[in-house]
C-alpha cells in the first residue's frame, strides 16, 4: 500500500491541492463534488505522504461518501483505516478496517485491513500496570490474522506481535506477584506466579516465576513445593541467574532442588521433565 511519487506527479498534485484546498470555502471555488474520485483520492495520498494523516483520512472518507460504489471507494476505505491509525485515532481506524472486512471479505486487501484492525489494539498496549483488556483484544485480533491469512506477510508480522503481547500479559502477572511477595502476601503471590508457569510458560518470565515460587513457598515453610519449583527451574533454566539464586536459597535451608510430594508443581515436573502425561 506504499505511495510512490514521481517529480511530475508531485507538480501535478501541488496544483490539485491548491484547487481542492479552496473547496467549500466560498469565493466561487468549485465544490468537492465537482472533482473525480481519483482526484480526491490523490489529494488524500498527498496529505498522507506529507505528514497530514488527519486530512488524508478526511479526504479518503469523502471518496467513500461521494463515490460509494466505485473501486476508488473500496481503495479509499482501507487507506482511511491506515491514515486514521497513523493519526492514532485507533477506535476510528478499527471501525474503518472492520467496514472494509465486512464489505469486501474476499478482496486482496482484506488481510491488510484485518492486520490494521489488530494493530489498532496492539499499538495501544502501553504500561504493564494498566488494565490488560486491550492486550486480550489484540491477541484475539492477531490470532484472527494468523488463522485467516496464514500465507501472508501480515500473518508473519502478527505472529511476532502475538508473542510480544502474550509476554506482556505474563509481565502483568509477574508485577502483581512481586507486589504481593514484597508485602508478604505469599498465597496471593503464589497464585500469580502459578498463572505464569501454567499459562505463560513460553514467555521470558517463566524462570523468574519459578524462582519467586521457591521464595514464596520457603517463606510459608512448604519445603516440598519449594524444592520442586527449584527442580523444574534447574532442568529447564539451569544456565540462568534465577536458578543460581534458587539453588543458593535452597542450600541455605539445607534443601536440594528436587521433585517432592504431589503438588501442582510435582505434576508439572512429571509432565515436562519425565514426560509422564497420564
Amino acid at each position: 500500500m506504499a505511495v510512490r511519487w514521481s517529480r511530475s506527479r508531485t507538480v501535478g498534485m501541488v496544483a490539485l491541492v491548491a484547487l481542492l484546498s479552496g473547496c467549500g470555502g466560498g469565493g466561487g471555488e468549485p465544490p468537492l463534488e465537482s472533482y473525480s474520485a481519483e482526484e480526491i483520492y490523490q489529494r488524500a495520498e498527498f496529505d498522507l505522504e506529507n505528514g497530514s494523516p488527519d486530512e488524508a483520512a478526511r479526504y479518503f472518507a469523502e471518496v467513500e461518501r461521494l463515490y460509494p460504489y466505485s473501486d476508488w471507494a473500496k481503495r479509499a476505505l482501507v487507506m482511511q483505516a491506515y491514515a486514521l491509525h497513523r493519526d492514532r485515532q485507533y477506535e476510528e481506524a478499527r471501525a474503518a478496517a472492520q467496514r472494509f472486512i465486512d464489505y469486501y471479505p474476499a478482496d486482496e486487501d482484506a488481510a491488510y485491513a484485518s492486520y490494521l484492525l489488530a494493530l489498532s489494539y496492539y499499538d495501544q498496549i502501553d504500561e504493564i500496570g494498566r488494565d490488560q483488556g486491550l492486550t486480550f483484544q489484540a491477541l484475539q485480533a492477531l490470532r484472527d490474522v494468523i488463522e485467516t491469512y496464514p500465507d501472508t506477510e501480515y500473518a508473519r508480522s502478527a505472529i511476532l506481535k502475538f508473542d510480544l503481547a502474550f509476554d506482556h500479559l505474563a509481565a502483568k502477572e509477574m508485577e502483581i506477584g512481586r507486589y504481593y511477595l514484597r508485602h508478604r502476601h505469599y498465597t496471593a503471590a503464589i497464585n500469580r506466579f502459578r498463572v505464569v508457569v501454567e499459562e505463560f510458560q513460553t514467555t521470558t518470565h517463566t524462570a523468574e516465576a519459578l524462582h519467586r515460587l521457591v521464595e514464596a513457598y520457603l517463606s510459608l515453610g512448604l519445603t516440598s513445593e519449594a524444592q520442586t519449583a527449584g527442580a523444574i527451574l534447574g532442568h529447564n533454566f539451569r544456565s540462568t541467574q534465577w536458578y543460581q539464586d534458587s539453588f543458593e536459597l535452597l542450600a541455605r535451608n539445607n534443601l536440594q532442588a528436587q521433585a517432592q510430594g504431589d503438588s501442582w508443581l510435582a505434576q508439572i515436573y512429571r509432565q515436562t521433565v519425565k514426560g509422564q502425561w497420564l
